[in-house]
């Protein structure tokens, strides 16, 4: 079984509607099927009740759907690691490569677990070809 990190992008593909969900979701197969494990920093259920609500606000999702969606993605949370073990290095990455600290939670998490980081972010997978993985190569 692999382990990846997944990234808060692809869980939001998982459950709204978006140009990635039919490999978010047959990821998420995958995982049920036990053919690959997800790990993710715990400040992901934050991320994806951001981007839950923010499609309520845009139109994406009726309200009260972003709940219902949120409440899904609790009964399949991946194991979750504490963000404040990692955030040092975050901070250190983030500041070196001019980029938000959450992304480099991931990375940090990576670089410790010894997996990659599933993810639909481009930028992400150009700057850290060796801790990422695009979900459409799985």
């Amino acid at each position: 079984m692999s382990t990846f990190i997944l990234d808060a992008c692809v869980a939001i593909s998982m459950l709204v509607e978006e140009n990635d969900t039919h490999a978010a979701r047959a990821l998420q197969a995958d995982v049920t099927n036990q053919i690959h494990e997800l790990i993710a920093p715990d400040s992901l259920p934050i991320e994806v009740a951001h981007a839950l609500t923010r499609a309520e606000r845009q139109g994406k999702l009726m309200v009260g759907e972003g709940q219902i969606a949120f409440n899904e993605f609790l009964a399949t949370c991946p194991k979750l690691y504490p963000y404040f073990d990692y955030l040092d290095r975050a901070m250190q990455l983030s500041s070196r490569l001019r980029i938000g600290v959450f992304d480099c939670l991931y990375v940090a998490l990576s670089e410790e677990q010894d997996c990659r980081v599933v993810t639909v972010d481009e930028r992400f997978l150009e700057l850290f070809p060796d801790q990422s993985v695009s979900l459409h190569s799985l």
